[in-house]
């Protein structure tokens, strides 16, 4: 590697079911690496990357920090999840006593990322896809504040673009949980997205407060950027840029946007850049003008893919091509926990609305009830295999009982069946616990669809690498779907789907179709 990382990982180097491939990046106090799934475990994903914090030899100063910063990401992570937020898969400590360097270091197993938007504006500036990438950011960042939390530190090098173009939010080493109007996070920030209340703010012991509006700041500053590949308020260095927010901010100098900067888009821009707090848009009301201004409505949008998609293993050559991630731009987040959309929410949730939730990946016009479009979505993401998609599971509640949370079926075999995905009480029971523990006592009717949906989602994760990788004929997606109503041995053995099941394989391969939504070109 051409530059000094802040953790050095030799190539080859394993930790957990992971080996240490490409290096992606680094920062100050930590570094990512590319990685391959070595172990032999069905629910991590092939690839990863590793991020290494080395919170095992340290300063005592520097240790605290560390671990402030670690401990706010993984809190985020553990506690938070959403499509459009970088996801955690697991978190490792390197135990090397021979490498003191590694030794104790922690390791966040992450999503692998394509690039980051600032290596995108880097090569490309002014995007064409700038406002549906706008519109992905604004998105995730309101589901963000929706949940509670704020983010910190906006800005460029923390978007990411995955492989199959979508944008998610990264790096919470900053973020924080609101707890009334403020929340309150290390007294560090990037100054070319830092809002002028936040640069004469007192910094506490519990560090600096910060509120949600500075991010909507911070997410005005981008689009300008994005939009027009100059900054919002003049000034050649970020100093010069910071001098001119404080002068902004006395009513000293106006704002003066770029003549660039379409007409819908300055209005935009102009409500996230207001000189106080209390003037800056927020919420949904901002999340609906950057949606009208993208031309995407309610609905979510998918940038193009990054590349043309491969049917043989990738190369990893992206990092050495330039398209490098900044090594703290990697975090991820889920939702508090699973609640419909219909004002039903558990405590310490937040409604998102509903018409929005998750509709990049599952149609919201298509007749999939409100009440369970954010379970669906939410429990197809802790599955890690890429053919276990809200679309799948939609399909499959639709054909198993067309979403009917009190179904009865007691002549289904010696058990019967019941609920939204027609479990059999005794089999429910192995996958009724997110943590894989069989729950002690079989559930009894009637089966919840907080209880069933999830269930499924992990079930249909358990079956997918069960399926043979050749051989078998049709649809991968609807051969799981026979699986989860037969076996993955019924359906290695048959070659594809039993003839029994064909009916019921044409209805799921229907409604996969009807509620996956069109690609974007």
């Amino acid at each position: 590697m051409t530059e000094t990382y802040a953790v050095p990982v030799p190539k080859g180097y394993r930790v957990g079911a992971w080996e240490v491939r490409e290096p992606i990046a680094t920062g100050a106090f930590g570094s990512v690496y590319a990685a391959r799934r070595v172990g032999e475990s069905t629910r991590l994903p092939r690839t990863a990357a590793l991020k290494f914090l080395p919170t095992g030899t340290a300063t005592p100063r520097r240790l605290t920090h560390l671990r402030e910063l670690i401990e706010r990401e993984v809190e985020l992570y553990r506690r938070l999840k959403h499509p459009r937020l970088v996801r955690m898969y697991e978190t490792l400590t390197v135990d090397d006593p021979d490498r003191p360097e590694l030794d104790g270091a922690t390791v966040l197993v992450l999503e692998r990322a394509e690039g980051s938007l600032s290596a995108l504006l880097s090569a490309t500036p002014r995007p064409e896809a700038g406002p549906a990438l706008l519109a992905q950011i604004c998105e995730g960042l309101a589901q963000l504040h929706d949940a509670g939390w704020v983010h910190g530190d906006l800005k460029p090098a923390n978007v990411l673009l995955m492989e199959d173009g979508s944008v998610r939010l990264a790096d919470f080493n900053m973020a924080a949980e609101m707890e009334g109007t403020h929340a309150y996070t290390p007294a560090f920030s990037t100054p070319d997205y830092t809002p002028p209340e936040l640069l004469w703010t007192e910094i506490g012991e519990r560090g600096r407060r910060i509120r949600p509006s500075a991010d909507v700041w911070a997410f005005g500053v981008l689009a300008h950027l994005v939009l027009t590949d100059s900054f919002p308020l003049p000034g050649a260095t970020p100093t010069a840029r910071r001098d001119a927010a404080a002068a902004y901010a006395r009513g000293t100098d106006e704002l003066r946007l770029s003549p660039g900067l379409p007409e819908d888009w300055r209005r935009i821009v102009s409500a996230c850049l207001t000189r106080t707090h209390e003037d800056r848009i927020a919420g949904d009301a901002l999340l609906r003008r950057v949606e009208a201004a993208a031309g995407t409505g309610h609905r979510s949008f998918r940038l193009p893919r990054l590349r043309p998609a491969r049917r043989r293993p990738r190369r990893t050559t992206l990092l050495a091509a330039g398209l490098t991630v900044a090594a703290l731009g990697y975090g991820v987040a889920t939702w508090a926990g699973p609640g419909g959309d219909d004002g039903n929410a558990p405590a310490g949730t937040r409604k998102v609305t509903a018409a929005r939730y998750g509709a990049s990946e599952l149609r919201t016009d298509k007749g999939v009830p409100v009440a369970y479009r954010r379970l669906i979505v939410d429990s197809a993401h802790d599955c890690v295999q890429r053919e276990i998609t809200p679309a799948l599971i939609a399909a499959m509640l639709k054909v198993e009982s067309d979403f009917d949370p009190d179904l009865s079926d007691p002549d289904a075999g010696e058990e019967g069946e019941y609920g939204i995905a027609r479990w059999t009480p005794s089999i429910l029971r192995w996958w009724i616990r997110s943590d894989g523990v069989p729950a002690k006592e079989t559930p009894e009717p009637p089966l919840t669809p907080s209880e069933s949906i999830p269930a499924m989602a992990r079930y249909l994760c358990f079956i997918e690498p069960r399926l043979e990788q050749t051989g078998l004929s049709g649809d991968r997606q609807v051969l799981v779907a026979a699986a989860y109503r037969t076996s993955a041995k019924t359906v290695n053995n048959a070659g594809g789907v039993p003839p029994k099941y064909r009916d019921y394989a044409g209805r799921i391969a229907h409604y996969l179709k009807e509620y996956t939504p069109p690609a974007r070109k």
